[in-house]
């Protein structure tokens, strides 16, 4: 069957896709007789809540969604804000006499297809049409050769949607109850939290250990130039035949763990005094060929490393962007774990190699790249440009970020086809004798690349950066062994371990890639999750664990060891893939997970701490929650008594018991790093006035008057008298005002609280009676007459501004358009995108990041103190990934009913209201619609595994 207008004149085709981009663009490719509409991501899932779920179920299958005692029968339902598009697409199925479900090719799309088939009940032929790339031929191709529902895929899908809802809703309640409320627990996400704070927890036992080293700056005696230079510096490897201690030879704590020989600067000075008339020559000079292949094409999740790395992208970001990308037809499908490449692609990057570097840079056969993703879901391309031509950047047309990464994309692709770099790496060893009489040698390495190859088209990041690119050159004077040299420079250089290196978003995902744990289709919303419930905040692009989520891995190692084991966690990937290839079964291994059931299946105790069968019984685990202490899972000692808890309001240090005289209690900040809470700082939280900070009596009132430190900054507020009513009509509210930015708790007064509280201070009235007030209010002090409001230029204005300066204030028009700009608080650089200055901002709504033409506010967990230019390029970046706010359908959504006119008892009359009702209804459709799509791309994520 071709999709032209010649072989659609015989009927109508209804074209079901998953976002309503996808379907513009699918539209253009298809004959008159397709109608394409988009089902905008699922149609039909698990219920939200109890007051979704139909009236007949009840008890646990209410709670849950999941009918446990029959077979874990999932209840679905049609999303509440999706049944209007569901009867659009009935409605369509009406008119139409074949039906084609063109979901994504993945698991997630093939359920997606099979809830389609669920809820429409066709009456006419189905097909399942997939692809991989949305261009004209791979569209007629995919509509010429459809395929059945793949039945297999979708039970997998389901029993990982039914699994994530058990874990979800078992495990979130247990934490709500035992550690703080609105929590969340997942298959993925809770393991993904634990390998961040892991990190953290080795960091925190981190003992650094100091070494020192000796760096030699050697001459040739003669003139060098840029391929043969005059001198080579060479760092002290031995010393009597010893090897020189270096960061690895140290163990976390600071110990040697090797036999070497460790200097301390002591012996390091002493060794470089006695090596400064010593003559050097060169012992060894060993050559070995250089050979470096190209990197495979872009799978998901190398392809978000690779952005964070290159482009500052966060996972989410890069996925949005993509899905942009390939919705209009630029690349392929960007969910793969495959790293193959079709012959129409090889053939299409081999052109490019040639056309773009020449013959001698193109092997003479196809590279093929074997993948090496444990049990790839399906078998799709590796993400590439689109098409059986690629388009350079340049022909595009794209800009932005959808540019940048198209050419990343492309770069990536067409260097997976080019020759291998080659070249030389050399190792020159350098020996003398010191005054001492110990033999020092000193080693110095280089590398020279004869032929670039690939490196000409792509050289891959890397997560460290003082890691040496591929690509770096490192040349050698060209010396031969017995060659005599001079020391021109020995110097003595320290050095200390450092701690591991936090996460970043990149070296996360591929920790969890290489674990095995969950899919990397998923892993971009499982960054998103944690970041949102404040499981982990980022410094710059370091991911750093909340003590919030200490208290969490906590309780759930201690309790539910097995849920958060990795080993357990890939084990539950394999077997969701053997139920995806028919090998095992979902009913019985949901059964045995949730109930504890089957040969060998351990207890549920042991399924929460390790022993036994992988799948234990987690219900009987939730169930009995009388062995979790609440307070013992959230408390954490920093040392010298002081010990940390994770209260309902925040994290806090406190010393000695409740009640008595000697307790201490201060609040943490939370954007403090657990591994900077050392002693001496919780020290200092102590130290500082915390609570009611007593200021003394109002003379007037007789009421105690106090300053704290608030949520909002520091305030003053006064003690009202037991007994005085808190709510009703007779509720009294004690006076309240916050400090000056000029003050502070440690200088705060009783008369400055006073002052405060007196506030707003009556300047006057004006000559027509109407009282001026000074005020401090969210966005500074200003003047109120009436509804009139003006700002006044600092805080101490409140108190000495005279009706005089007011009048003067008000009789100079208002102004309307912005004030004076006020300085940027901090420059970051210029932006990596659109090469204007980055500067962070002070705005109405908090600081906020800019390059003058796009706006991101900073996060919770930024400061304008800490934040990096990566950080600040990286929010930029997910503002625009975001596009810009669409107000017009819901203007013209507002419009829509004020085209109804007053009913006129003629036909005519009734016949123009009625189409102008329908045109209002259109209306109102198109803005759903267009709202609809800011959360397309999104969609699918939304509901999987959390």
């Amino acid at each position: 069957m071709s999709p032209t207008s010649e072989t659609a004149q015989g009927g109508r085709r209804l074209v079901i896709v998953e976002s309503p981009a996808k379907a513009k663009t699918i539209k253009s490719y298809l004959g008159p007789g397709y109608v394409v509409e988009a089902s905008v991501g699922h149609i039909r899932d698990l219920p939200n809540g109890a007051a979704e779920v139909p009236e007949k179920y009840t008890g646990e299958v209410r709670r849950l969604g999941v009918d446990v005692e029959h077979d874990f029968q999932p209840i679905y339902v049609v999303n509440a804000d999706k049944k209007s598009q569901v009867k659009k697409l009935k409605d369509l199925l009406k008119d139409s006499d074949e039906l084609f479900l063109a979901t994504d090719e993945d698991r997630e799309g093939e359920a997606i297809a099979w809830h389609l088939l669920e809820v429409l009940k066709p009456k006419v032929p189905v097909h399942r049409m997939v692809f991989h790339e949305i261009t004209k031929d791979a569209i007629r191709s995919a509509v010429a050769n459809p395929r059945e529902l793949n039945q297999r895929m979708v039970d997998a899908q389901e029993t990982r949607r039914i699994l994530d809802r058990l874990y979800g809703y078992e495990v979130s309640p247990v934490l709500w109850k035992k550690v703080m409320p609105r929590l969340s627990a997942g298959r993925v996400q809770s393991v993904a939290t634990r390998l961040v704070v892991e990190r953290e927890r080795e960091r925190i036992a981190f003992r650094s250990a100091e070494y020192w080293d000796l760096t030699g700056t050697f001459g040739t005696g003669r003139a060098g130039d840029a391929s043969d230079p005059s001198q080579l510096v060479a760092r002290l490897t031995t010393v009597d035949g010893k090897r020189i201690a270096q960061g690895r030879d140290f163990n976390s704590v600071g110990q040697l763990k090797s036999d070497t020989l460790h200097l301390d600067e002591a012996n390091a000075r002493a060794l470089a005094a006695a090596l400064e008339n010593t003559s050097f020559s060169v012992r060894s000079v060993e050559s070995k060929p250089y050979r470096r292949s190209p990197y495979a094409p872009f799978r998901t999740t190398t392809m978000q490393q690779e952005a964070s790395r290159k482009l500052g992208f966060g996972a989410k970001a890069t996925m949005q962007v993509a899905q942009k990308l390939y919705e209009n037809g630029f690349i392929t499908y960007m969910r793969t774990d495959s790293t193959t490449l079709s012959d129409t692609a090889v053939a299409a990057a081999r052109a490019q190699v040639t056309q773009l570097y020449g013959s001698d840079y193109l092997p003479d056969k196809p590279r093929t790249y074997a993948g090496k993703v444990k049990n790839a879901q399906e078998a799709h391309e590796a993400i590439r440009p689109s098409g059986d031509r690629f388009r350079t950047p340049a022909e595009t047309g794209l800009t932005g970020d959808q540019f940048r990464l198209y050419e990343l994309i492309w770069k990536r692709t067409v260097a997976s086809q080019m020759k291998d770099a080659t070249g030389n790496s050399v190792t020159v060893k350098i020996g003398g004798r010191a005054s001492d009489g110990r033999d020092a040698e000193f080693s110095a390495s280089g590398k020279t690349i004869t032929f670039h190859g690939f490196l000409k088209a792509y050289v891959e990041g890397a997560d460290d950066p003082n890691a040496e690119l591929d690509d770096r050159e490192r040349r050698l004077p060209q010396v031969n062994e017995g060659d005599a040299l001079s020391a021109d420079a020995i110097s003595v250089d320290g050095h200390a371990t450092k701690p591991p290196a936090r996460y970043t978003e990149a070296s996360l995902v591929k920790e969890l890639e290489e674990r095995e744990i969950g899919r990397p289709s998923t892993y971009a919303s499982i960054l998103g999750t944690i970041l949102d419930r404040g499981y982990v905040f980022k410094k710059g692009t370091a991911l750093v664990p909340s003590f919030l989520s200490f208290a969490v891995v906590n309780l759930l190692e201690k309790h539910f060891g097995r849920l958060v084991d990795y080993d357990f966690t890939a084990k539950m990937e394999d077997d969701l893939d053997r139920i995806a290839r028919g090998e095992a079964q979902a009913v019985p291994w949901l059964r045995r997970f949730y109930f504890g059931e089957g040969e060998g299946s351990g207890s549920a105790a042991e399924a929460g701490n390790g022993d036994g069968d992988h799948l234990g019984g987690l219900k009987e685990l939730v169930t009995d929650l009388g062995a979790i202490d609440a307070r013992e899972v959230s408390s954490f000692p920093v040392g010298d008594g002081i010990v940390l808890r994770v209260g309902r309001y925040g994290p806090y240090i406190e010393r000695g018991e409740r009640d008595s005289e000697n307790h201490q209690r201060a609040d943490v900040p939370e954007d403090l790093a657990p591994d900077e809470l050392t002693v001496e700082y919780a020290e200092e939280l102590l130290a500082k006035p915390s609570g009611d900070f007593e200021l003394g009596t109002d003379p007037h009132s007789g009421n105690q008057i106090v300053a704290k430190d608030g949520r909002y900054g520091p305030y003053v507020t006064e003690v009202l008298p037991e007994g005085t009513p808190k709510t009703g009509k007779n509720a009294v509210k004690p006076r309240t005002a916050s400090l000056f930015k000029s003050m502070s708790l440690d200088t705060v007064t009783l008369d400055d609280a006073l002052k405060l509280m007196s506030l707003p201070r009556v300047v006057g009235a004006d000559a027509e009676g109407v009282e001026i007030t000074a005020q401090n209010g969210r966005y500074g002090p200003y003047l109120k007459k009436g509804t009139d409001s003006r700002s006044i230029d600092s805080e101490e204005q409140l108190f000495t501004i005279t009706l005089e300066e007011a009048l003067e204030i008000y009789s100079k028009p208002k102004q309307r358009g912005r004030a004076a700009a006020k300085p940027p608080l901090k420059e970051l650089g210029e932006d990596p995108v659109s090469g204007k200055p980055v500067v962070v901002k002070d705005g109405r709504f908090g600081a906020y990041v800019t390059d003058g033409e796009t706006n991101a506010t900073l996060r919770a967990a930024d400061s304008v103190e800490d934040i990096t230019p990566e950080r600040g390029y990286e929010l930029l970046a997910e503002k625009r990934a975001k596009g810009p706010a669409k107000k017009t359908a819901k203007k013209a959504a507002k419009k829509a009913p004020a085209k109804k006119t007053a009913a006129k008892k003629t036909a005519t009359a009734k016949k123009t209201t009625t189409a102008k009702k329908t045109a209002a209804k259109k209306t109102t459709a198109t803005a759903k619609k267009t709202a609809a799509k800011k959360t397309a791309a999104s969609a699918k994520g939304a509901a999987s595994e959390g």
